[in-house]
């Protein structure tokens, strides 16, 4: 029998080493926190500057940042880490991009980490790998699949979404767990398969547990139904439900992005009373009404959150009515219904992200100064050079006002973005549980 890399049995209190590949905001390292897992993370890797900020600022620990595809055999053995999580780029396999799969170049340090297993002296005893659906039709996926089969692994294949585990967010995702040979998963009956059920991971043995593409509406619905409401899921909370009333509690308005609180009981400069910043405008109704999807407190699903939330409104993600009308869709009137955005906190949340999970302060008021425009740097000049920020000239006053709104919609697309980018913790925490767990 091949001798595997193992934490020592003489030891049981070791825990299992683990590599975190393209590691954004750390959602791969809060699934394994709430697992339950004895295991640490011994190195992390993200090209991204400002979501290795956002790594660093919660776990104390800078992601490695350069670029994956330099890594080497060498390099990799060096960790000594049993298992492999993995979440590569989703762009190559997205249905709105181009679809290059494996020609293209975001796709080639994945299969470049793919290809050095086996080239390294002692390869991870597991892999897990996260992505989009329409990866698992891709050329990169067959690909992934030989490699793994060549090198001993068995896989069990997953396309999963937040809905099966009470969530009332609709994010499909596709996910594999490997396993180097001679170990096994616990439920072997679903080798080399993909499901769109989470049937091993509870111990079901009923194949008919419900996913998101059962073909029936009535299955659907059955799904949506066990779903906590949404508002469950929010900052704003009003106990009033009676149609006509306000759904904004505004003692309790979040900031405009959720980085660590600050003395003055504001939250990295700005007072968190203010909603405006996350009011959909009018004329983006008018214009965009009908592609929208609009969802209540009391609703069971939400559409997923794209990184391009909060700069589109179609097909971004869901938009919350903060006013309940009297009969809700749109046979009412969109404009009387307050729609907001969803806050990133709120963002967060659904993608179950632990309440002490925040971006850091540094990198806010870095946004939040920044000029854009050359106009807006003349200005900046213009006020230093001829009396400076003297709180009580208009120039001043209207300066910052517009400085504020601009970088308060800057700082809030920053956080949109690289939570889109995150995946499920209430989805991956149990697959990674399962993946880990031996085999009775």
């Amino acid at each position: 029998m091949e001798n595997l890399l193992l934490p020592n049995p003489k030891h049981p209190d070791q825990p299992w080493r683990v590599l975190e590949f393209y590691s954004g905001i750390g959602g791969m390292r809060y699934s394994l926190t709430k697992a339950g897992l004895n295991a640490e993370i011994v190195q992390a890797f993200d090209i991204n500057n400002k979501a290795n900020d956002v790594y660093e600022f919660n776990f104390g620990h800078r992601p490695y940042q350069g670029n994956i595809q330099s890594l080497t055999a060498a390099d990799l053995d060096s960790y000594g880490a049993h298992a492999w999580l993995l979440s590569p780029p989703c762009q190559p396999y997205t249905r709105q991009g181009l679809q290059k799969q494996s020609n293209d170049p975001r796709a080639f340090s994945f299969l470049n980490i793919l290809e050095l297993i086996r080239d390294i002296s002692r390869p991870p005893v597991m892999l897990f790998v996260e992505n989009v659906v329409g990866f698992e039709t891709s050329d990169t996926h067959s690909r992934m699949l030989e490699i793994l089969e060549e090198a001993n692994f068995v896989t069990q294949e997953f396309i999963l979404t937040p809905l099966q585990f009470g969530v009332p967010y609709s994010r499909p995702r596709y996910f594999c767990l490997a396993k180097r040979k001679p170990l096994c998963f616990q439920s072997p009956l679903f080798d080399n398969q993909l499901l769109h059920a989470p049937i091993p991971l509870f111990g079901h043995a009923d194949k008919q547990v419900l996913c998101e593409h059962d073909q029936t509406q009535e299955s659907l619905d059955k799904l949506i139904q066990s779903c906590e409401p949404i508002e469950r899921f929010l900052e704003l909370k009003n106990p009033s439900q009676q149609p006509g009333s306000s759904l904004i509690d505004t003692t309790n308005a979040p900031a405009d992005d959720f980085g660590a609180p600050e003395e003055d009981g504001k939250r990295d400069g700005h007072d968190v009373s203010s909603l405006e910043q996350y009011l959909v405008p009018l004329e983006l109704i008018e214009r965009w009404g009908s592609a929208m999807d609009i969802v209540y407190p009391d609703s069971q699903r939400c559409c997923c959150f794209t990184k391009s939330y909060y700069r589109y409104v179609k097909g971004t993600g869901s938009l919350l009515a903060t006013i309940q009308p009297q009969k809700k869709g749109k046979a009412s009137s969109l404009k009387n219904q307050g729609l907001r955005y969803f806050t990133p906190r709120e963002v967060a949340n659904l993608h179950s992200f632990p309440e002490d999970f925040h971006f850091p302060q540094h990198i806010s008021l870095r946004q939040r100064f920044r000029m854009n425009s050359v106009i807006e740097k003349q200005n900046y000049v213009a006020l230093l050079l001829y009396g400076g920020f003297n709180s009580s000239t208009n120039l001043t006053k209207t300066f910052l006002k517009r400085l504020r709104r601009s970088d308060c919609a800057s700082v809030m697309e920053y956080s949109y973005a690289l939570l889109g980018n995150s995946l499920s913790i209430a989805v991956v925490a149990p697959l990674l549980r399962y993946l880990f767990a031996e085999s009775s």
